[in-house]
Parts: C-alpha cells; sequence; structure tokens
C-alpha cells in the first residue's frame, strides 16, 4: 500500500519508495562484497569514519556514531586488537588519544573498496547494455540535484 502526502504526486512517491529499496539492496550487497574479515558492522563503521575524517578521540567518536563513551572504547579496543588502528598522545591535550587507522587499516578499507567497484563495474558490464548504462549515467545526474543544496 502506497502512502499518499498532501500535494506529491504518486510518481515521486513511487520514485522515492523504489529508490530506497533499491539503494538498500545495493549498499547491503556491497557490504557482501567489501567483506571486512571479521568485523561488526560498528567496527566498520568506526574505521571507516576515521579514514575519512582524520584522528579521533575515543569521546569524538563516540559522540559520531551515538554511541556510549563505553561501547566506542569496546570497539576501538577490538580493532585494536585486530591491528586496524593506532593511538598517539593528543598534542593539545596530552591527557587525550587520539585513534587513527594503522597501516593495516587503511589497506582493508581500499581493499574492500576496490573489491566493491569492481563488483559493480563487472556487473554494469554483464548486466546493461551501452544504452541502460548511459540512462544510469543520466539518473545518477539526477539525484546528486536531490542532494546538492
Amino acid at each position: 500500500m502506497e502512502e499518499s502526502i498532501d500535494g506529491v504526486s504518486e510518481s515521486a512517491v513511487q520514485a522515492a519508495r523504489e529508490l530506497r529499496v533499491v539503494v538498500s539492496r545495493l549498499r547491503r550487497r556491497l557490504r557482501e562484497v567489501y567483506e571486512t574479515r571479521e568485523l561488526t558492522p560498528s567496527q566498520t563503521a568506526v574505521l571507516s569514519r576515521l579514514d575519512k575524517g582524520g584522528p579521533a578521540s575515543t569521546s569524538d567518536l563516540a559522540a559520531a556514531e551515538r554511541v556510549r563513551p563505553q561501547s566506542m572504547a569496546s570497539i576501538l579496543t577490538g580493532l585494536d586488537k585486530l591491528g586496524l588502528i593506532e593511538r598517539r598522545a593528543d598534542p593539545d591535550d596530552g591527557r587525550r588519544q587520539l585513534v587513527s587507522p594503522s597501516r593495516a587499516g587503511h589497506e582493508l578499507l581500499d581493499d574492500g573498496r576496490r573489491a566493491g567497484s569492481e563488483w559493480l563495474t563487472r556487473a554494469m558490464e554483464d548486466r546493461l547494455d551501452e544504452a541502460e548504462r548511459r540512462t544510469v549515467i543520466e539518473a545518477m545526474a539526477l539525484l546528486e540535484r536531490l542532494v546538492t543544496p
């Protein structure tokens, strides 16, 4: 049953619903391909955040991931045991430690991204013809307009 929204066309409601479903499936499939050893989703999220955002304290990570500092400490302990993070003193506050991905952490993320990219590229080549791939490219430009302020 489709939900109606006052003043919104049925096609907008349908497009939004179908896009959410496809994006969810695509994310799930990429996560399957992007095998990150035996990392939990929380560990993967934290490692990715550190990779993109740079070094951070445990409390900053906890706030960003919306978990308790004790939970973040546990996540970081697991990543540390796997050799995926490094800790060093904060140059601005010696009482705090900053966490960043180790070389192994960067490599794990890079390998996963490469595997996901290769899978998606191969799937596009194998399952879509040239005209369909061009349609996807055009659709991406439209979707970009949705997220660009």
